[in-house]
């Protein structure tokens, strides 16, 4: 990612150095998980986990193979009709002191705007109450690798890292402070930028 693209890092010491943390994004292009693990050097990026859907990225042997090997995912059953706790293989990352690296939107949405959140989340954030949540705004990564592109264009991409949150016990509040985190790391342009 580094040699190939250029990551702009804004208030790169919000950054969690170790764990447990949950590093939570919007979601607009698959390059998304990269951006965020080249935040990390190569030692560290075994310490960190993105949280992704199983339907999806164990598909294929091939594909689960790189997501499991390369991307160290920890995936996730989406529709998980009364067998147990999906997320239990993230809290038991979290208690580890394992970073996970979660897309609260579910999927990746039209870029620059925002899905509505999924809960997963708060449910998470309920069960391990003392674990800081980091919100970053990634942008430029929807236009490096947009749906249909197999060959990331060499373009920048802006982190903007905020400060953590932390669990709040209504759940839509808690939803709705993500969201308002996130949306104001937005990079706010001028006329004259545009």
């Amino acid at each position: 990612m580094r040699l190939w693209l250029g990551l702009r890092i804004h208030q790169h010491h919000n950054l969690p150095k170790q764990g447990p943390a949950i590093i939570v994004a919007n979601h607009n292009s698959h390059m998304d998980v990269f951006a965020l693990l080249s935040l990390y050097s190569p030692l560290q990026q075994r310490q960190i986990h993105p949280v992704a859907a199983a339907d999806y990225f164990l598909s294929n042997k091939w594909m689960a193979w790189f997501a499991l090997n390369i991307l160290n995912i920890i995936p996730v059953t989406r529709q998980n009709a009364g067998q147990g706790n999906p997320l239990q293989d993230c809290e038991e990352a979290l208690r580890k002191n394992k970073i996970l690296i979660l897309f609260p939107e579910g999927s990746r949405g039209e870029p620059g705007k925002m899905q509505p959140l999924k809960s997963g989340l708060w449910y998470l954030s309920a069960a391990m109450p003392t674990v800081p949540i980091i919100p970053v705004w990634l942008q430029g990564t929807e236009k490096i690798m947009a749906k249909g592109n197999r060959i990331p264009l060499p373009l920048f991409i802006d982190v903007n890292i905020g400060t953590p949150m932390y669990y709040q016990p209504d759940k839509e509040q808690f939803k709705t402070n993500l969201l308002n985190n996130l949306l104001a790391l937005r990079p706010q342009y001028t006329k004259k930028d545009s």
